[in-house]
């Protein structure tokens, strides 16, 4: 299939200057909140979502789990945060918190406690190999092993694919990938380093090559999921879960595309990742209201009534700047860099909670699943963590936790 390249139809991101100072004020009010939330959310955890502006504690939602538990797939993005403030910090109250995270993470994986879907990746990559990597923390090595060994049982050989949720055998989701495991392939990647087995990298790097095949449009939009038979390989059809129509574009899936493509071109070296996250970077890109944060799917515009999602767009700001850094192209490469700073300056200057003290989270604005009605124009902790990741990644030299 041929995907075509819209190139750059929008060219805000040259001309706006991006005021180095923003960089600092943004951090300083990041790790003000963070710094609030380690009292109430060190041995619990946060919801995925908030309500009117504040994180409660997580909401039990089967049998056998407790209030402020370790389930779910977002409980990571909290301690991912948390990972952050220590590394620009320095500070051990950080890596204090951080480390009873990972003993929670550590039971959660051994106890195989809510782990029947692909969200290992984000849960694992984010509390401990990032922790690991960090400190060397020998329980988070051996917890995202396992974690790593666990997401491989939802490999169809036959396929390529790691199915994303529910029983194996279930009709309804056996065989669907969804656009989201982009992201959750780098803890396989770094198991294959880790380890030497090649199992791990194959099965991610087969993955992403279906989901470059099939999950993403002639036009460069993608869907949300994509069902194949997992004894024959035969992809069947695309669908969306919380886009807007199934032949829309979900952003935050978008969003995901063009950081989740670069992560398996670093560990793969294979072009065509590259080559097909600048053509999914342009569709994002042009598709970029006049205040820089985009609705929660790219089928609206200005005057559409339909709420904005900040963590599309923090997102896509990590993800951008990763791309700056591998494409060939200089002047793709500058303008990359800069329309990453300029849409995290925009979240800075009309999403975070500078002027709502009342608000626990980061960011506002954010959109969870609209055609559920859950967390719609709210704040969520992949919102707030990518924007914090995009804060440090212009403020240092920044190695991957994926």
């Amino acid at each position: 299939m041929s995907v075509v390249n819209e190139g750059i139809k929008i060219n805000r991101y040259k001309a706006l200057d991006v005021s180095p100072d923003f960089v600092d004020k943004a951090l300083e009010h990041a790790l003000e909140k963070i710094s609030a939330n380690l009292e109430p959310f060190t041995y619990i955890f946060p919801d995925d979502t908030t309500i009117e502006g504040l994180y409660y504690a997580r909401k039990p939602e089967k049998t056998g789990q407790t209030r402020g538990g370790n389930h779910g797939w977002t409980t990571s993005f909290w301690t991912g945060m948390i990972w952050l403030a220590y590394e620009i910090t320095g500070d051990k109250k950080y890596r204090k918190a951080a480390e009873v995270h990972v003993e929670s993470f550590y039971d959660r994986i051994v106890n195989k406690s809510d782990c029947g879907h692909h969200d290992l990746g984000f849960l694992y990559t984010l509390s401990c190999v990032s922790g690991y990597k960090l400190t060397g923390n020998e329980t988070a090595k051996k917890a995202a092993l396992l974690a790593a060994d666990h997401l491989m049982t939802r490999y169809f050989e036959n396929a390529g694919i790691i199915q994303a949720w529910g029983d194996l055998n279930d009709p309804k989701q056996r065989g669907r990938i969804i656009i989201d495991c982009l992201m959750n392939l780098p803890l396989l990647y770094w198991a294959a380093e880790v380890t030497g087995e090649a199992r791990y990298k194959a099965a991610a790097e087969k993955h992403a090559q279906n989901a470059y095949k099939w999950i993403v449009r002639e036009d460069a939009s993608t869907y949300h999921t994509y069902f194949f038979d997992p004894e024959t390989g035969e992809a069947k059809y695309g669908k969306t879960h919380q886009g807007y129509r199934d032949d829309s574009c979900w952003a935050r899936g978008q969003a995901w595309g063009i950081y989740g493509f670069p992560l398996s071109f670093i560990y793969t070296k294979n072009p065509e990742f590259l080559e097909m996250t600048e053509k999914l970077a342009h569709y994002f890109l042009n598709r970029t209201p006049a205040d820089g944060i985009v609705y929660w799917d790219l089928a609206f515009t200005d005057g559409s009534g339909e709420e904005k999602d900040s963590s599309s767009t923090a997102i896509a700001a990590c993800g951008l700047d990763e791309l700056a850094k591998h494409t060939g192209n200089q002047e793709l490469r500058s303008y990359y860099s800069q329309a990453a700073s300029v849409m995290l300056r925009d979240l800075y200057a009309g999403y975070s909670t500078k002027n709502h003290p009342e608000s626990n989270a980061l960011l506002l604005h954010g959109v969870y699943a609209k055609p559920e009605h859950l967390g719609v124009d709210e704040g969520n902790l992949w919102g707030d963590y990518y924007y914090m990741e995009g804060l440090v990644r212009l403020k240092k030299n920044w190695n991957l936790y994926w």
